[in-house]
């Protein structure tokens, strides 16, 4: 029988960025909080201090940070017809664990999304035609605008510290910035960080070309930074662990270095760490929650948590399973197209082209940060003509240096033998001579990719697993080979000796890794029959619950999702003080 603790007025399942965004907002509210972390605790001093935080075996090739798939991991397959098999080690992305989550070891990349995004099919179809989308495209209106969210992007820019260059404030179209963005109210809190060597050759071949090159937006810090919540950051040391890894220098923006220090000793909130939630507990009709159950983990008992207000802050594809687990919304069906949970699900379309320099070009690669990037938006989103392409949707082509760390990164040009002396002699021959420029491209919805729960396997409490079904669409790898074609031009014009190109193939495999960029699966709008929530991501079912995070996403865009997370979670916050907290129920008629 599970033990009950005292009510409380909202829960959060999962401590990341999103919880912690929400709490701070609730702080003068007259509410008790308890967030709901399945990991340990964990912060700066002692859990990211190096030496032991530089073990790039332990961290980056052994995933110290990430979920344990021994305990609850994911089934994969590429299409509905196919059998899906457990990811027994992680690969294509890299879910976090532990308090903070994958905030803790993200690369600091933080790009706003275009104003079109948010109104994709409907864009698509004013300029082009009502047939320009493929039909195999599902992409759809978030049901929100980029208006609506640009104060709140600004927000979570100010309380990371982002580090750039605005290349359009208020309208003012100001050249060395992102010339192509939506319009901001105001410029990035702190500079841009230096190009380095790669991106400064990336730079000039650009322009030489007719683009406009720019730094990506950093939550890196490029100097000492005290946030709005009073909390210091300090400069980046360019070390080279940043992705994968916590920051010791409280210079790379996570929740621990933005708002656990003030959240921690906020008294309506509790922490909560060994909590692995089971499901979301509901009235018998399903239209209201009554909080959740969950296994303490370090003793095994089952514990249940009655709460007022439900909200799953998990990783994206884990709101996603909380859902379905607890019967919240309708399971999506790709036979029939019918149902709201599940539909949608989407990552990133990635691309690549390595440079292969001469001896005496040395790039000096091992100074990294993880958005340390120079980068061009002239073939991202919707940025350049589609007439005649074939395809909707682009990507943006940059040259990152990350921090060429000496495990993972040996580039040897093709035809090189894979192990022995003389691939040896490649590695040190090209080690510091050798770089890539990468095409981060944008996911498109269809019909057959989704999420649901796998009829087969089962995590370590008995649950069913999540099962992903998933493949790059037809459109998709047509964008990718064209942006990658660009990028080869680029490439040439840089000056390498020898260039190869990696565009995107099918079919999608989990092995290699790719990137974190898991979205939809619960995703908003306004039409209760397909969206899982509506606009403030409150569940259109259940009323008392609210999702965050990327699992919200119609479709994903060109750029990393994180900036978008946090002026969502900004966003959901202003709803719920503002207006559920004063009259519960829906925000949105149905």
């Amino acid at each position: 029988m599970a033990r009950t603790m005292p009510a409380v007025d909202v829960v959060f399942v999962g401590v990341g960025f999103t919880a912690a965004i929400i709490a701070r907002e609730l702080k003068d509210a007259s509410v008790r909080m308890v967030g709901l972390e399945r990991g340990r605790a964990r912060d700066t001093v002692p859990d990211f201090q190096s030496p032991a935080m530089h073990d790039e075996l332990g961290y980056a090739v052994r995933h110290g940070l990430m979920q344990d798939v021994a305990r609850e991991t994911v089934t994969v397959r590429n299409r509905p017809d196919e059998v899906a098999l457990p990811m027994r080690q992680l690969g294509s992305f890299l879910p976090g664990t532990d308090l903070g989550g994958a905030g803790v070891h993200w690369n600091g990349q933080t790009f706003r999304f275009q104003e079109s995004d948010f109104v994709l099919r409907s864009h698509h179809e004013q300029r082009y035609g009502r047939g320009a989308v493929p039909e195999e495209l599902s992409i759809r209106d978030w049901g929100i605008t980029y208006a609506d969210l640009e104060p709140h992007y600004d927000r979570f820019e100010y309380l990371l510290g982002v580090c750039g260059y605005a290349g359009n404030v208020q309208g003012n179209i100001r050249p060395g910035g992102n010339v192509f963005e939506a319009p901001r109210s105001r410029d990035y809190p702190n500079p841009p960080t230096r190009p380095a060597y790669l991106g400064a050759i990336f730079a000039k071949a650009a322009m030489d070309l007719g683009y406009s090159p720019f730094q990506v937006p950093s939550a890196n810090l490029t100097r000492g930074y005290t946030n709005p919540e009073g909390v210091r950051l300090e400069p980046c040391m360019v070390c080279g662990y940043c992705e994968r890894f916590g920051c010791e220098h409280f210079a790379k923006s996570s929740p621990q270095t933005t708002l656990w220090p003030v959240l921690r000793q906020q008294q309506n909130f509790e922490l909560r760490t060994g909590a692995h939630v089971l499901k979301v507990n509901l009235t018998a009709d399903r239209r209201r929650a009554t909080g959740v159950t969950y296994i303490d983990v370090a003793t095994g008992e089952e514990v249940e948590q009655p709460a007022e207000l439900v909200v799953l802050s998990a990783f994206a594809f884990h709101n996603a399973r909380l859902m379905l687990l607890s019967g919240i919304g309708t399971p999506y069906d790709p036979r029939t197209g019918q149902g709201n949970v599940g539909r949608n699900y989407c990552y990133q379309t990635m691309s690549s082209v390595s440079l292969f320099f001469d001896e005496d070009v040395n790039l000096n690669q091992f100074m990294g940060a993880g958005a340390l990037g120079t980068v061009i938006d002239d073939y991202a989103g919707d940025n350049f003509d589609h007439t005649g392409l074939g395809f909707v949707g682009g990507a943006y082509i940059a040259a990152y240096t990350t921090g060429a760390r000496p495990i993972e990164f040996h580039p040897v040009p093709p035809g090189t033998p894979r192990w022995g002396a003389t691939w040896k002699q490649a590695v040190a021959r090209h080690y510091n001579h050798t770089g890539g420029l990468q095409c981060h491209g944008q996911s498109n919805a269809t019909r057959t990719n989704y999420v649901d729960l796998d009829p087969t396997y089962r995590d370590a409490y008995g649950q069913p697993l999540l099962r992903i079904t998933f493949d790059f669409p037809q459109n998709d790898l047509r964008m990718s080979h064209y942006v990658t074609e660009r990028a080869v031009e680029i490439a040439r014009r840089m000056g390498a000796r020898q260039i190869v190109a990696n565009p995107r193939t099918a079919p999608w495999s989990v092995v290699p890794y790719q990137t974190t960029h898991n979205t939809g699966g619960a995703i908003m709008g306004t039409d209760p029959r397909e969206t899982a929530v509506n606009r403030f991501g409150q569940s259109w079912d259940t009323p008392n619950v609210f999702v965050t995070g990327s699992t919200l996403f119609p479709q994903n865009a060109t750029y990393n999702p994180t900036d978008t997370v946090g002026a969502l979670a900004y966003w959901t916050a202003a709803a719920i003080r503002d207006r559920y907290l004063r009259s519960a129920g829906p925000l949105v008629p149905t």
